[in-house]
């Protein structure tokens, strides 16, 4: 399984050409097999990025969600255990988004996919893909 960093779920749905041609090629092929999913912590970033007008979606972002899972994206729970996880990991930046999405990864044994350079870089063996990739 991969999870989506939030750009990235942004990128794969309403900016393709954002996305590396090794990573479209990489959801081309799990998204079929059903082994695409987003930690629920995105669609609460992307509710932000709405509400301080930096992104705009085709529909409202509920309805919008509907159509990613209906689709078939997973989405996965954060829970108390992700939580305790996400302030445990060591030399993660202190964004709290990105160590909750980090810790969904973590807590599911998925790769992550994201163009962060500071996920990119952290020392630990989490398996990433570089969307820009």
């Amino acid at each position: 399984m991969i999870v989506l960093d939030t750009h990235a779920v942004v990128w794969a749905t309403l900016q393709k050409r954002k996305l590396g041609r090794k990573t479209k090629a990489l959801l081309d092929r799990w998204w079929v097999g059903g082994r695409v999913a987003i930690s629920a912590m995105s669609f609460w970033e992307i509710a932000l990025l709405l509400s301080r007008r930096r992104l705009a979606l085709p529909a409202p972002l509920l309805e919008w969600r509907s159509q990613l899972l209906a689709a078939g994206l997973i989405e996965l729970p954060v829970d108390g255990a992700i939580g305790i996880r996400a302030r445990e990991l060591s030399g993660l930046p202190d964004d709290p988004a990105d160590r909750l999405i980090v810790a969904t990864a973590l807590n599911y044994g998925a790769a992550l996919v994201t163009a962060d350079a500071r996920l990119l870089a952290w020392k630990h063996l989490l398996e990433r893909h570089d969307a820009g990739t």
